[in-house]
């Protein structure tokens, strides 16, 4: 009799922690949303590192599109991260330097946002170490939206829905800067770009999604070009940091953030994905042109450049292409546009805003 009743105490005990369980989930009214991937993301590569910080839910990327695109965010209500990340551009910006508040010039190219999950670091010298805090610098950086946390949070604390969204999503309290990271992220994570007609004819096996041309041009980028050795994998970049010889003397890149001399010169590699969409070209958009960059490829490599990457001094001065063998290679580039991916309503700006 002992027995029976410790065991249905142990029972009834569970049952009663389950049952919490279940209603501290329904309490919380958020949906949890899992990101569409293609299948052979997970063949061929690894799967998006989770944030068990900040898990996605549909409520919480809404809130994250609504302050993607809101002017709110800067100083003067003048511009928004979507004012430089344009949809059209891949979430890149079509100028060498982005404007920020009053005209500012930045200092460096923007770079486009898309596959942010598997990413280890960002910007171009590697200064953030989480897309947490990749997506908040811009708002108080002086030459981009040059606004202050206190007139940011005040603004959106005043606003008719914004107190209700984030409390929806984070819980009573007032809005903090921890709060619209977690928001801008969850929104960035979902900018996947996966649909081109390279995966269909690569990873998928349709072959006749290229035409000859496409896959002469896919011989050289996987070839002689040796451009996969640092635009790997399924991402198309390998996310390392490197000197492609572009300048004798180039600018400090991750030297910035290290302080490493071995590291003067480096910057990240982008990815090829969109690359069609994305020019200006280079950190500091000095080429114009995909036609540019292969000439620059083709007989522009400093070799002298210090901390040259290893992959790059066995082309020597370049790969000396010929003018067929540059077209051909653009026309496998053109293949790495993800259309879908440009249009996809999700990612717009949300018009009448999101409730």
């Amino acid at each position: 009799m002992k027995r029976l009743t410790v065991i249905t105490i142990i029972a009834l005990l569970f049952a009663v922690a389950n049952l919490a369980g279940k209603d501290k989930r329904n309490r919380t009214g958020l949906t949890p949303y899992t990101i569409p991937l293609p299948a052979f993301v997970g063949d061929y590569f690894d799967k998006m590192p989770v944030d068990e910080e900040n898990p996605l839910t549909e409520e919480g990327i809404a809130l994250g599109r609504r302050l993607f695109y809101d002017k709110r965010l800067s100083a003067g209500n003048t511009l928004s991260c979507g004012s430089c990340h344009q949809q059209s551009h891949a979430f890149a910006d079509n100028r060498p330097f982005s404007l920020g508040v009053h005209d500012s010039v930045g200092i460096i190219n923007t770079m486009p946002l898309f596959n942010l999950g598997w990413a280890r670091s960002f910007f171009w010298d590697g200064r953030a170490p989480s897309l947490r805090e990749q997506v908040t610098e811009p708002l108080i950086n002086r030459l981009e939206m040059a606004g202050t946390w206190a007139d940011v949070l005040d603004k959106l604390q005043q606003d008719k829905d914004y107190p209700r969204l984030f409390g929806a999503v984070f819980g009573p309290g007032k809005i903090n800067s921890t709060m619209v990271a977690k928001a801008l992220t969850q929104f960035e994570l979902t900018l996947v770009s996966f649909n081109t007609r390279f995966d269909q004819y690569y990873f998928d096996g349709q072959a006749d999604a290229l035409t000859p041309q496409e896959e002469r041009g896919l011989d050289i980028f996987f070839g002689f070009g040796n451009c996969n050795h640092c635009h790997s994998d399924v991402l198309l970049t390998d996310n390392y940091f490197r000197n492609n010889g572009l300048d004798l003397t180039p600018k400090p890149g991750l030297y910035n953030t290290t302080g490493k001399e071995s590291d003067r010169g480096r910057v990240k590699v982008p990815s090829l994905r969109n690359i069609a969409l994305t020019a200006p070209y280079m950190h500091d958009g000095r080429f114009q042109t995909l036609e540019e960059v292969l000439d620059f490829y083709s007989s522009g490599i400093h070799q002298k450049s210090p901390n040259i990457d290893e992959h790059v001094v066995p082309l020597g001065k370049g790969l000396f292409l010929t003018a067929e063998q540059k077209a051909d290679l653009i026309a496998f580039l053109n293949t790495l546009t993800d259309s879908s991916f440009i249009r996809n309503p999700a990612f717009s700006d949300p018009n009448p805003p999101l409730k």
